[in-house]
This record gives structure tokens, sequence and C-alpha cells, in this order.
């Protein structure tokens, strides 16, 4: 078993701190007989290479009743789960297998090389000798043209994040069953996977991983179509006292533009927080790769306990479609109208 113990050299003080924490209660858990497990989400990647993506824990397992649907959870509970700093992980892909580290929160971010063909494939990840747990990649064809990046908090999941209070409710005591899908969005999205097959989708938040099970079981109770899940860390970095939302949607999505250049994004957010600035930069460094802006308005309702509305820009000049509605359904018919889904 790895030293885990110490910190990296050069990172700030509440870095460390919170990684000794961390491997205070990894070897506490560990003497209780409890073993570290990988849980898996979803990645990406071309037919040359794929984005691999997990984090390393110790947490108990998700209970479930007898109908075989997950039982209740309340939101604390996912922020229970002991991450495990660096540990050797193996991924096997087309059945070859990588021995890749995990960071020091236990995610695992990694790019391997792989031949594929389009569509999703199976892959699995281990740690420590333990039993492989299945994961899954969509591999981008070098003929597709079309993809999504759509927002989740209070775009395709009602959440009224921004306001600190009701954000530390809905992410600790609200029971993931009670959380609502915003109205039509599935539909939405399932229109446009429909109309582009191969096309990929990509849900990139800043939430953090350690919601992402249940942000997976959401989706797939809700009928979102399938897609890779980039979430972030909470925390303190190396560099920083606290993790930057903005720059972990803003350099995903330079990194998508690098990854796949052929790709004309549809990007959807909401104007409760910062989709709308972050997408305007984007749009105008890289017209070429976006096929257009969608941005869900929050109702008034929504935008009284998520602490307002961020300001959405005249964006009539915007050399691609730019489109604003309150739901699924208004987007779509937006979207209709700006040529970009079929009528």
């Amino acid at each position: 078993m790895p030293d885990n113990t110490s910190a990296p050299r050069g990172a700030r003080w509440p870095a460390r701190l919170e990684y000794r924490f961390h491997a205070w209660r990894e070897r506490r858990a560990r003497r209780k007989g409890l073993v570290p497990t990988v849980a898996t989400f979803p990645g990406y990647g071309s037919q040359n290479w794929v984005r691999v993506l997990g984090r390393v824990l110790i947490t108990p397992p998700a209970r479930k009743r007898e109908d075989g649907e997950y039982a209740s959870v309340r939101g604390w509970r996912s922020f229970v789960s002991v991450p495990i700093g660096f540990a050797q992980v193996t991924v096997t892909v087309d059945g070859i297998a990588h021995d890749v580290v995990a960071d020091r929160g236990g995610v695992v971010d990694t790019v391997l090389p792989a031949s594929l063909t389009a569509g999703w494939h199976s892959i699995s990840m281990s740690v420590e000798d333990g039993a492989p747990v299945d994961s899954r990649v969509f591999v981008v064809g070098s003929d597709v043209r079309f993809g999504v990046v759509c927002d989740i908090d209070d775009t395709v999941m009602v959440t009224t994040l921004p306001r600190p209070f009701v954000a530390a409710w809905n992410s600790f005591v609200v029971d993931e069953h009670a959380r609502q899908p915003v109205p039509g969005m599935s539909v939405l999205l399932e229109r446009l996977v429909r109309e582009s097959p191969g096309s990929p989708i990509v849900y990139l938040s800043t939430g953090a991983w350690n919601v992402g099970p249940t942000l997976l079981r959401f989706l797939g109770r809700h009928l979102f179509p399938p897609g890779a899940l980039l979430l972030t860390d909470w925390g303190p970095t190396h560099d920083r006292w606290f993790r930057s939302g903005t720059e972990h949607k803003t350099s995903n999505l330079a990194r998508l533009v690098e990854e796949f250049p052929q790709v004309r994004w549809l990007l959807v957010g909401d104007d409760g927080q910062h989709d709308d600035a972050i997408y305007t930069e984007f749009a105008g460094a890289h017209p070429h790769n976006v096929a257009g802006v969608a941005i869900r308005r929050l109702s008034s309702t929504e935008a009284m306990f998520a602490g307002g509305r961020t300001t959405v820009d005249d964006h009539s000049a915007s050399q691609v479609p730019w489109v604003t509605g309150g739901d699924g359904a208004a987007l779509l018919e937006r979207l209709k109208e700006a040529g970009v889904i079929g009528a």
C-alpha cells in the first residue's frame, strides 16, 4: 500500500492540511476493513485515444430497493467517501491494461492510446487488485461534425445553486429522488443526437466529483441521452485557495476544440451563473467551432432563490446563432427558427 501521508511539496498549507485530513480518514477506514474502489464516469475519445475518468474512493456501497432502484440517498452521503490520493489504477481498454496514477484527490483523468470504432465502448478500472469496475467511453468518428456541450445545474436539473444556503440545502440535505429535471431538456438533447447520429454529448459542470454518481443516476432516471461527464474537485489547489469553476469550463471547452477541430459544438447553459459570459468568450475566439448557443432563462422564482440572473448580452451581431428560452421546449423552437435543428 502506498504511503499517502505526505503532502506534495510546494502545495499551499490549506491543500496540505486537506491532504493530511484525507490520509487520516483513509487510515481509519482501512483499520475498519474497508477497501478502495473506483467510481467510474463516462469518458470520450477519438478512434486513436480515449479520455478515461474516475475517482478512487473508500465508500460504502449504494443500497438498492427490491425493485432494483437505488434507495433514498441524502445529498450529504455523497461527500463522506474517502478519496485515495495517488492510488495506482489499472485501466483496461480494448483488452490492453494500462497502469495510471490518480491525483491528490483520487481523481483519474488521463488519456490512453486506443484503436476503436466510433460509438460507445466498454472499459474497466480496478485498484489494489480489486474487482474491475465497468465504465464506458464514447468514441467520436472522424466524420462527425456536430456535438453538444451541456451544463447541468439549472440547465438540465433544477438546483438554484448560486445562493450559498440554498446550494448547501440542495447538495447536502435534499434526497436525490426529489431533484427535478428542467422541463423539456431531455427531449431537446435527445432530438439533437437523433438528428446527428454519432454526435457526442459532453455534460460539463462545475459540480464536484463527489456528486458524479448521483448525477449519472439522475440523468438515466429522467431519460437524458448518455454522454461524457466532466466535473471538478472541491477545495484548495497547489496555487490557489479555491478552485475556479469558470476556469474549469473554459479550459475544457478549449481542450475539446484542440481534440476535435472538425466539430462544431452547440453550447447549452443557463443565465443563473456565468454560462453566457463563458460562451460569449469562447464563441468569439472559436466561431468556426460553435454551431450555436442556447441559454435557458431561469424563472422568476428560480432567479430569486439563485440570487438573481446574470446579464445576457445582446448577441444579435454574433457570428453564431444565439437563442434563449425558459425550458427545453422553448429552446427547441428557437433552435428550429435559427436553423440549428431541422423543422
